[in-house]
């Protein structure tokens, strides 16, 4: 198997170099919150990092569109640029949802099956929106295909493309939010490669554990954060403007 290449390193870095010479970027000592009050909280209040790839995963019906097309309105509201690309659903679908959600703020929209077209569309809005932070939400993974066998997947085709996302991060400041595939009990399915790939992880189940104290809520969690919290847990309602904060559980 071919090893993932993620633009991660500092290019003309010389060996022998000191982290008392690395020199952060402003743009990575930022963060962004995306305006959902709980989500923002659960990645430790201060916003997510530009260049972060989120992976999303949890068990089927738990909620996972929902999340992320009110976290596209959110982004929205708060002054940034989201592209969310379907291939689970129709686009006429998806506004349906939108409706009934009750979401107004509105955000770009794209039914690209091609990482590349994906990738083309959302750097098409920086330059048409330059100093904008440039979100892309992918409903899922698992539609999307790299083109390199001209229509044909295989195993490696979701790394391939995690491999385009997050190089696209790395390079552009921006961020990356994607529902990533799952078995019927809501356990991730893909290859390990990617998740270690990612730099965070969160996961929107149904606590189906009849001696636990949260049997049958919803629970959201941040399993992952490589900038920061991880491990907060909050218990989740759904209503017809769809989900909302019922309580939150201490770190586990």
């Amino acid at each position: 198997m071919s090893k993932m290449s993620l633009n991660v390193g500092i290019k003309g870095l010389k060996r022998g170099t000191s982290i008392n010479d690395i020199t952060v970027p402003d743009a990575l000592r930022r963060r962004i919150k995306l305006g959902l009050g709980w989500f923002d909280d659960a990645f430790g209040g201060e916003g997510i990092i530009p260049s972060g790839v989120m992976m999303l995963t949890g068990t089927p019906g738990a909620g996972k569109t929902t999340l992320l097309l009110q976290l596209a309105d959110a982004i929205t509201k708060a002054g940034h640029i989201c592209l969310y690309n379907t291939g689970e659903e129709s686009l006429y679908q998806v506004k349906m949802v939108v409706e009934r959600l009750g979401l107004k703020s509105g955000f770009f929209v794209g039914q690209d099956t091609l990482v590349g077209d994906v990738l083309k569309h959302a750097n098409d809005l920086r330059k048409k929106n330059p100093g904008k932070q440039v979100f892309i939400l992918q409903d899922s993974l698992q539609t999307l295909d790299d083109g390199k066998y001209n229509g044909a997947t295989n195993s490696m085709t979701p790394v391939r493309c995690i491999e385009a996302l997050t190089n696209w991060a790395k390079d552009t400041n921006g961020i990356v939010m994607f529902i990533g595939q799952v078995t019927k009990n809501g356990d991730f399915a893909g290859k390990q490669t990617i998740l270690h790939a990612v730099d965070m992880r969160a996961q929107l189940y149904i606590d189906e554990e009849k001696k636990s104290e949260t049997y049958g809520e919803r629970l959201f969690e941040v399993t992952k954060n490589r900038f920061g919290c991880s491990g907060k847990r909050y218990i989740l309602g759904i209503a017809k403007t769809g989900l909302y904060e019922k309580g939150s559980i201490q770190q586990f």
